[in-house]
């Protein structure tokens, strides 16, 4: 196991920096070890970087602001740190290595890069087997390491999905126990077809019965509340209480992004909450609810049904739902990459201030940016593209510009 570089290590190394950049006669061989220090020194700062970045995640819901400010960045190079961060959390030996020079940040971000194309369990494979190669990437360039982790990742993927899909549905499975406190438990895992009909009646069921009053007892913490109302819908879904005999259909939003700025011309892609083999996705063509959304940088070109409800009705409906499924990959908070899936539709004029339930009203929040609106004095403003800005408590703010689907990548 690599050992991290010590403090005395990083000061004879600054050391040599100064004394070649000082020798008016250093030859090449000379510079080139000056050179080397460097990255070593760039590489030990960029790993005490990610520790801090793991500490600050753990203590700051809006982490990327707090970082953008101290390193006088973007949000969006703010957003890549705390991604370099994760990986790091789960690549222990690539973490030492960095400490000790010997590899760069741009090794680690050829694993994240790669990370991103797979689903949770390949990507778990994934960072398993490329924090053995410490050695390798330590002996390679970025270049060369990035083609062998991406050699890796291809071989996590090597059917087209079909016969992991099998073995999901081989795999589903159900169990209930009663545990010390006298709880009742339930545990399920389904294959992601299953799994997309599943969510879409709890999800539906969740917003029919609490959207205007919660059951007592409901927790405050947003994250505990959410816990609490699904687990409240689907006992009231299992009883039949609101149409449980009526199968759920999977809904997938096919996103079409108009920007003429692209190499290709208009995109295409499928907007839907689970990974499913495309194969299987033109068989669904006659039993899932399919639905086309146009966007272009940030602007909303088509989407099918009533997208302004006005005063008639405090809770969004689908097809604004589907709407800005195509429009946003996210929460719309700066920084922010929870999906588009785990946030609630959120009244920028509130609802309870004489708010309307239209589309330009509503952006997606995450439940912990949510409750941060709600009760610790965030306000946020949407402009006419959709560019959002953020203003928090001490007056400072955060504006982005319009919504983009790439920032789920």
């Amino acid at each position: 196991m690599v050992v991290g570089m010590e403090i005395a290590g990083v000061v004879e190394r600054v050391e040599r920096m100064a004394a070649v950049r000082s020798d008016p006669a250093a030859d090449a061989a000379l510079i080139s070890s000056g050179l080397v220090a460097v990255r070593e020194v760039r590489a030990w700062l960029d790993a005490q970087q990610a520790g801090l970045v793991t500490s600050l995640r753990q203590v700051e819901s809006f982490a990327e602001k707090t970082i953008a400010e101290a390193a006088k960045t973007s949000l969006g190079a703010a957003s890549k740190t705390t991604e370099r961060s994760a990986t790091l959390t789960a690549t222990p030996n690539l973490a030492e290595a960095l400490e000790d020079g010997a590899i760069t940040a741009d090794h680690v971000e050829a694993v994240t890069r790669a990370s991103k194309k797979l689903d949770a369990g390949q990507r778990k494979e994934l960072f398993e087997r490329v924090d053995q190669l410490g050695d390798v990437a330590a002996a390679a360039t970025v270049d060369e390491f990035r083609r062998r982790v991406e050699l890796e990742a291809t071989r996590l993927q090597t059917d087209d999905g079909m016969d992991r899909l099998e073995r999901q549905r081989r795999a589903t499975r159900v169990s209930s126990w009663v545990d010390a406190e006298g709880m009742w438990n339930l545990r399920g895992r389904f294959d992601p077809l299953t799994g997309a009909r599943l969510a879409a009646k709890l999800d539906a069921a969740r917003e029919a019965l609490f959207a205007e009053q919660t059951p007592d007892g409901c927790p405050t913490d947003p994250i505990e509340k959410q816990q609490f109302l699904n687990a409240h819908a689907l006992a009231r879904l299992l009883e039949g209480a609101t149409g449980a005999n009526t199968p759920g259909r999977a809904e997938f939003v096919v996103v079409i992004d108009a920007n003429a700025q692209h190499p290709t011309g208009p995109v295409a892609e499928f907007s839907i909450p689970v990974e499913i083999p495309p194969q299987v996705l033109a068989a669904l063509a006659g039993t899932a609810d399919i639905h086309a959304v146009v966007v272009c940088n940030g602007v909303l070109l088509h989407a099918p049904g009533e997208l302004n409800l006005g005063r008639t009705t405090r809770l969004a409906n689908r097809a604004q739902r589907r709407a800005l499924r195509g429009l946003y990959a996210t929460c719309g908070i700066p920084g922010c990459s929870v999906h588009y899936d785990r946030c609630k539709l959120h009244h920028v004029i509130w609802w309870s201030l004489g708010g309307r339930t239209d589309l330009d009203n509503l952006p997606p929040v995450c439940s912990v940016h949510h409750a941060k609106i709600h009760d610790d004095g965030w306000t946020i403003e949407l402009g006419p593209n959709r560019e959002l800005t953020l203003t928090l408590p001490d007056g400072t703010t955060h504006t982005t510009g319009p919504p983009t689907r790439q920032a789920a990548a």
